[in-house]
């Protein structure tokens, strides 16, 4: 296995900048939801939040197409260095002198473009410098990075967010202006420009490759399934955390008057950690089981955990079943990746990928509804479309698992 210190520079740097960035992130963006419905009301937060998905998606549609022509590290600078104005004036829209909620959430629209911007080029750079063999090691270590940060920043944030906005969002302001000292002196670019002689085509077959691909109904059940199961953990820096902001009685925990904000915090903190500790023993643990049996059940026992996190205020509970919860997605994860490397075919993979990749667009947008949604309905409503949600997407599973399984093997093969 390949150690840390024979990485390509490009890697180590971005460990360093992940950890530093995400850490101050996981402060402040899972309680943006909360920030928002104080000041526009629970109804208009969550369109105000559909918006900022559909712009990082279609940012992020160009992000991909241009990492290919003008360069990674070029887009890297210029992603960053919008995100860097955008957290100076967020701010000072949240400073002693000015209070601008609406000032904010055109801030967070330039966040959310700029990691759409940036966000493909990081990842292919990634792609660019690493053999296949240290792939695994690498996301590995990418992944702990980004999970670690958030447990340790989701705690701060819990603890400060809501008196200490201002600062918060002034350590966010430096911590991306060393982001971008790291990536704009130290990260070496990897991209070797080709010559495209008609950019025009470069679209048309893009529209048929996806066209294509969207004809394989297989593969859009599942992706439409992972949709509606990813778009339940969704819920829990949207729909969830207005709900335990505003109905949440406030209770003593290991000394703390924890209130709704504290729990959430503790909660994703609790999701990270359990996530980073166990990873690796769930994953051991579920290969010596039935796979399809074990997939199936993994879907319901973390849909139950979020239901039950999206009704109930007792914080015992809500630390339980988040656990719970937890189990079923570390359960799922490996299963459902597994499968998901069996369905494309090799021409088409990367269309596939791209595809893919919307489970996580469409799954803000469908949790950014359920903000609205709550506004409209009783929490027992809420927690039964949830609860609906999970049961759809483990039926659209259990569906297409006989295909999936004759996909996989047909590849072995």
């Amino acid at each position: 296995m390949t150690k840390f210190r024979d990485y390509h520079i490009n890697i180590k740097i971005r460990i360093y900048q992940i950890f530093l960035s995400d850490m101050v992130a996981g402060a402040i963006f899972p309680f943006m939801a909360i920030y928002f419905s104080e000041y526009f009301g629970s109804k208009l937060t969550g369109i105000l939040l559909l918006i900022n998905v559909v712009i990082g998606l279609l940012v992020g549609l160009y992000g991909g197409y241009y990492a290919d022509l003008m360069g990674r590290k070029k887009l890297m600078v210029i992603a960053g260095v919008i995100r860097m104005l955008a957290f100076m004036v967020m701010t000072i829209a949240n400073s002693p002198f000015l209070t601008s909620p609406e000032l904010t959430f055109l801030m967070t629209l330039l966040v959310m473009a700029s990691f759409g911007l940036d966000g493909p080029a990081a990842d292919a750079m990634i792609i660019d410098i690493t053999k296949p063999k240290e792939r695994k090691g690498v996301y590995s270590l990418l992944y702990w990075s980004f999970n670690l940060a958030f447990a340790v920043g989701g705690i701060v944030g819990a603890l400060s967010f809501k008196h200490f906005l201002f600062e918060l969002l002034m350590t966010l302001a430096i911590t991306s202006i060393l982001s971008n000292i790291l990536v704009i002196f130290f990260i070496k670019e990897t991209f070797e420009k080709k010559v495209i002689t008609k950019k025009e085509n470069v679209f048309i077959s893009m529209f048929h490759s996806y066209k294509e691909v969207a004809g394989d109904k297989v593969f859009m059940y599942f992706v439409l399934a992972g949709l509606f199961i990813q778009s339940i953990e969704n819920h829990m820096e949207n729909y969830m955390a207005i709900r335990l902001n505003q109905d949440m009685p406030s209770q003593t925990f290991l000394f703390f008057d924890v209130s709704g904000v504290e729990m959430l915090g503790f909660l994703k903190s609790e999701n990270t950690i359990l996530v980073v500790l166990f990873t690796v023993f769930i994953t051991r643990w579920v290969s010596k089981l039935n796979e399809e049996k074990t997939y199936l059940s993994s879907i319901f026992i973390f849909t139950i955990g979020y239901v039950v996190i999206s009704y109930f205020n007792n914080i015992w509970l809500l630390f339980i079943f988040m656990a719970i919860a937890t189990i079923g997605e570390l359960m799922r994860v490996p299963i459902q990746q597994d499968f998901l490397a069996s369905i494309p075919t090799d021409d088409k993979r990367s269309s596939y990928m791209a595809v893919n990749s919307m489970v996580f667009h469409g799954s803000m947008m469908l949790s950014s509804i359920f903000v609205t949604l709550g506004a409209i309905f009783s929490n027992e409503i809420m927690s039964i479309l949830i609860l609906t949600t999970g049961i759809i997407g483990l039926y659209m599973i259990k569906k297409i698992l006989p295909d999936l399984r004759k996909r996989r093997e047909s590849q072995r093969n």
